[in-house]
């Protein structure tokens, strides 16, 4: 039987809000044990983004979770970049900034791997990529999980929803550094201004400026922050052999490991869909129009309903899609081919690719 994917569409004349908590109920009917201590996986958006998932949603769970008798907690883990979100500290100072501090959401802060990111334990999967993944303390202790997702563009795996939210949202900054270990930059040097901003924002000190910014290769992490903070498009991911494959693969490990054994729900959100993840401190013209809200318990139906309702939909021409009309939106802003995910995902036991789609309006 196919996995069920419930879909509250925007265009409503009842609160989405109001929808949420019907599908809540609906989607996860055992998700929760009475004490469970549960993780509500959430992306907190880099300071000066916008277009995040609205804490007043994720009070809306934190609800629902209290109704069952459970204990919510709110977590991520820190950064490899530079940023508001590389260690502890400043990342609850940024996701209170962000509006998410307990007067709004009513369930407490953690920052799953610890202060500095180190906080974390080794997982077992023995797969193609890894035998152990590294995964943030708190996500392994906590009893169960509700992954709140953001879905938007992304300029290393062609787009980020639930799989990239448990993937590197869920790993510690070992375990982020080793899963964009294939996603190096180069600098083009006719493009580069030679402005320094890589050189400041760049975590390892990869980056030296002699007349033209030029990366070590044996220092770099992968983490990508020289290609964001970039003004020419000077700083470029130059995918070599498989690495664009392997991202996606390593990524589905990383998701298997962070979810093994756990009961966990998938609530995915397609609005405010931007061309970059919410890691960027912008947040670009969204390239599709708001779509709705979609919740699972099976990870690969969730994402791939998610897919299937992006490229359905009309493109922005206002936006930084190439072509508003074409039939891959993700490939067309990012030259990346998202099927890989899914794939391998199902290859190895992350779900389903099939799925029912149920409308709750």
């Amino acid at each position: 039987m196919k996995p069920k994917v419930y879909f509250a569409s925007v265009r409503t004349e009842e609160s989405l809000i109001t929808h949420l908590g019907k599908m809540f109920d609906l989607a996860f009917p055992n998700l929760l044990k009475k004490d469970d201590l549960t993780a509500i996986k959430i992306h907190f958006g880099e300071f000066g983004s916008h277009a995040f998932i609205r804490p007043v949603f994720v009070r809306q769970i934190v609800e629902k979770i209290k109704e069952n008798n459970s204990k919510p907690f709110i977590s991520d883990t820190n950064t490899l970049y530079k940023g508001h979100r590389q260690n502890s500290v400043d990342h609850l100072n940024n996701a209170i900034a962000n509006g998410f501090g307990y007067a709004c959401t009513q369930a407490p802060l953690i920052i799953a791997d610890g202060l500095w990111g180190r906080d974390y334990k080794n997982v077992k999967v023995d797969l193609k990529h890894f035998k152990e993944v590294k995964i943030g303390n708190a996500f392994v202790q906590a009893d169960s999980m509700v992954v709140m997702s953001h879905m938007t563009g992304h300029l290393a795996s062609g787009f980020g929803c639930a799989i990239k939210n448990v993937a590197m949202g869920c790993s510690s900054r070992a375990g982020k550094q080793q899963q964009h270990d294939s996603s190096k930059p180069k600098v083009n040097p006719k493009q580069c201004i030679s402005c320094g901003k890589c050189v400041a924002n760049c975590p390892v000190d990869a980056i030296a400026m002699n007349e033209k910014a030029l990366i070590d290769q044996n220092k770099c992490i992968g983490c990508a922050e020289c290609v964001t903070v970039c003004p020419t498009q000077a700083i470029a991911i130059m995918w070599g052999g498989m690495g664009k494959k392997e991202m996606q693969e390593m990524m589905c490990e990383y998701a298997y490991g962070a979810t093994k054994g756990k009961r966990v729900g998938y609530i995915n959100f397609l609005m405010n869909i931007t061309p970059a993840c919410d890691c960027w401190p912008v947040s670009n013209a969204y390239f599709v129009h708001d779509i709705g809200i979609l919740a699972s318990s099976d990870l690969l139906a969730i994402d791939k309903a998610s897919i299937d309702l992006v490229q359905k939909s009309a493109g922005n021409p206002n936006s930084k899609l190439k072509n508003p009309k074409t039939n891959d939106k993700f490939k067309d802003l990012w030259g990346i081919d998202v099927m890989q995910h899914f794939s391998y995902g199902k290859k190895i036991g992350l779900g389903s690719m099939d799925y029912e789609l149920v409308n709750v309006n």
